[in-house]
């Protein structure tokens, strides 16, 4: 078979691709007419999990996973945008790398709000300005964002799926590396690859500044100036890249949670975060916690939060494996309960890979 041949094969191709994408949005759109009719949520992350282990299954190759998941994940961003006006509120500005996890979990297609606060996340989702917020919670090597755990303390908001995003920190700048006598970024950017600056620019001027966008922002306008920022920067800003993956350690991760007004079903695979305290008594952590023990559920993450309301007194933001629903992890938290003063699931979700 010569080239035209092969050419002919791969237009043939597409015409049939365009044509199944097409059949596929004008079912998506009726599913979600029946939606709207229901009342029912457009967007459900155990039905969004359910399609792409079917795609993980089905794919043979020799199209990549991740390939094969990243169009499913805009295929499915185009019916979202054509069901309804999405709008997805995140910690802003643009080219943050919150906006990267976002634009990672819902796509290309659907509409995003940059704020300039976590509060402003939680408020535009509240008051339906929002369909769902993108907010940061915690990084592999700097801990918890506790601006977020705040907010789950006074909002109904809840947690209905996570993205894990792998931080890749990248040199950026309009000029040669040589000509750099000056670089802005975040306070936290900058102690996450402290030993690369001082191995190969240990003579400049470090300025911290309020985001990686306005840092590249800054590095456009100031002569002999750098950013270091993400990737997706460079594209929205047309800045030069001068050196990938700059941070100290490899594998760096930020977890980020979408943010609804309920979370969906069970998937099989999900977690559950809760918000709970204590009464003051000798051992009330301790008696709290063992309830996990005793029905055998795993603990994978606590962070203590002062609860605002009286002196030394705290929440407990714990996160453990199952869904709200499951019969195990239902008895267990009745058992939690009774030894709490107070209470809540923050929201039950299909776990991401990290």
């Amino acid at each position: 078979m010569n080239l035209d041949d092969l050419r002919e094969q791969i237009d043939s191709l597409d015409e049939g691709i365009i044509r199944l994408l097409n059949e596929r949005i004008n079912v998506v759109l009726s599913i979600g007419e029946e939606k709207k009719k229901a009342g029912s949520e457009i967007y459900v992350p155990a039905r969004e999990r359910a399609v792409f282990d079917k795609i993980k299954r089905l794919n043979e190759g020799p199209l990549p996973e991740e390939s094969a998941h990243a169009i499913y994940r805009e295929i499915m961003s185009a019916a979202l945008a054509l069901e309804t006006e999405m709008k997805i509120a995140y910690l802003g500005p643009e080219a943050t790398f919150t906006h990267q996890a976002a634009r990672n979990k819902f796509g290309v297609s659907v509409d995003y709000i940059p704020t300039g606060t976590i509060s402003e996340v939680f408020d535009r989702v509240q008051n339906r300005s929002a369909d769902y917020g993108v907010v940061p919670v915690e990084n592999s090597t700097e801990g918890a964002v506790t601006h977020t755990f705040d907010q789950f303390a006074t909002t109904p908001l809840k947690i209905c799926a996570e993205i894990y995003l792998p931080i890749s920190l990248t040199l950026l700048a309009s000029r040669p590396k040589e000509e750099v006598s000056l670089i802005f970024s975040k306070q936290e950017v900058f102690g996450q690859c402290r030993s690369w600056l001082n191995a190969n620019m240990p003579n400049v001027k470090l300025s911290p500044v309020e985001s990686t966008t306005k840092a590249v922002q800054l590095a456009l306008e100031t002569p002999g100036a750098a950013a270091i920022a993400s990737v997706m920067a460079s594209d929205m800003y047309e800045i030069e890249v001068l050196a990938e993956n700059i941070q100290d350690m490899q594998g760096n991760t930020t977890r980020f949670l979408v943010i609804a007004p309920k979370y969906g079903p069970a998937t099989g695979s999900d977690k559950t975060s809760i918000v709970f305290g204590v009464k003051h008594k000798v051992g009330a952590l301790y008696d709290a916690l063992s309830v996990f023990k005793t029905d055998n559920i795993n603990m994978t993450k606590i962070e203590s939060r002062p609860s605002k309301n009286k002196a030394w007194e705290y929440y407990f933001f714990v996160d453990i494996d199952g869904h709200a629903e499951g019969s195990e992890v239902s008895r267990a938290l009745e058992e939690l309960q009774e030894h709490c003063s107070l209470m809540t699931v923050l929201g039950s979700y299909p776990k991401a890979e990290a």
